[in-house]
């Protein structure tokens, strides 16, 4: 058995853009337009690896901040991206048959998994895979908050020598880190790790999710809240304005609100905050129903916790919003 390190770049359309508007077969949270996977032995050793650019089929104009992002350009993925199916169908021939999947990171293996129902492929040969993420946090300092793959690298004293936001670069320097974990240990006890991660309420989409966005351009922190608790807190189900409660704060610059919406009822609103190269603020926003179990966790945190940021008094936002 072998693992088989994954990392995936993906378009998403520009907000009122003639590709966001188009009704797709299966909701999907961007297309997939690159594929970068290495293998791990058994033993921890890394092996080979495998890379192809994907041409979109729905949403073929890139998005400027991908393409800014991952250095890819839509004349490569016209003349040497290949379809979809073609591509998978490389990739499962590259991986074999008894492999497990790892990401750094939660989102990688969903995407791909709504990539793959949008095309009509089925996707039971992905159902075993793990956030090394976690792995890497229950074997180091035990932390609860998701780390950079920048500074898990550096905590192993790893030197960058690929390039980052890049498909391939980045899941190799994914194997790097897996390669000096325990990995049989680390799936084995995979459970308990994601359960302290989820008490932690930190960054993994738990069940009850509805709505996913990403605005971008905030001034500071002050202004990204203003804008997710006023003009931006829209009801996921009807549109209206909601109201919300009050901001609790989670390490990493997380925060959860829990939100009202005089249709619909409440949903609760989860934040986490990042800082862009320009020093504006980028903010992802999730919506959950309020019956999950991450509105649960909020009402257990609001018995016992006081709010870290206060609501003000005035909100501007500017800027634009686009899924993840």
């Amino acid at each position: 058995m072998d693992y088989i390190v994954l990392d995936m770049e993906w378009n998403q359309p520009w907000p009122g853009s003639p590709s966001s508007k188009k009704v797709l077969p299966v909701q999907i949270h961007g297309e997939i337009i690159q594929i970068g996977a290495v293998r791990v032995t058994e033993d921890n050793r890394v092996a080979d690896e495998f890379q192809v650019l994907v041409k979109p089929k729905y949403y073929r104009r890139l998005n400027r901040r991908v393409s800014k992002l991952t250095g890819i350009k839509e004349s490569q993925l016209r003349d040497n991206g290949v379809p979809m199916r073609e591509a998978i169908e490389q990739f499962r021939d590259w991986c074999g048959g008894d492999v497990i999947f790892l990401t750094w990171g939660f989102d990688d293996i969903p995407i791909l998994r709504e990539n793959l129902k949008l095309y009509g492929i089925d996707d039971g040969w992905v159902e075993r895979w793990y956030n090394a993420q976690m792995i890497f946090n229950a074997q180091t300092d035990g932390a609860t908050a998701q780390k950079a793959l920048k500074t898990a690298m550096e905590i192993f004293g790893i030197e960058a020598t690929r390039p980052a936001h890049d498909a391939l670069g980045d899941a190799y320097h994914t194997a790097l880190i897996c390669a000096k974990l325990d990995l049989k240990k680390g799936t084995s006890q995979y459970k308990d790790a994601l359960k302290k991660h989820t008490d932690g309420f930190q960054g993994d989409q738990l069940p009850g999710c509805i709505s996913r966005k990403v605005f971008y351009d905030y001034a500071d922190k002050r202004e990204a809240l203003g804008a997710m608790s006023g003009p931006e807190n829209k009801c996921p189900t009807c549109g209206k304005q909601m109201t919300g409660t009050r901001w609790f704060a989670q390490p990493g610059r997380r925060y959860m609100d829990l939100a009202t919406c005089p249709t619909c009822g409440q949903f609760l609103i989860r934040v986490r905050l990042s800082d862009q190269p320009d020093g504006t603020v980028r903010v992802s926003r999730l919506t959950y129903e309020a019956t999950s179990a991450a509105a649960e966790t909020y009402a257990r945190r609001a018995e016992k916790a006081e709010p870290e940021v206060q609501r003000p008094t005035s909100q501007r936002t500017r800027r634009r919003s686009k899924l993840p």
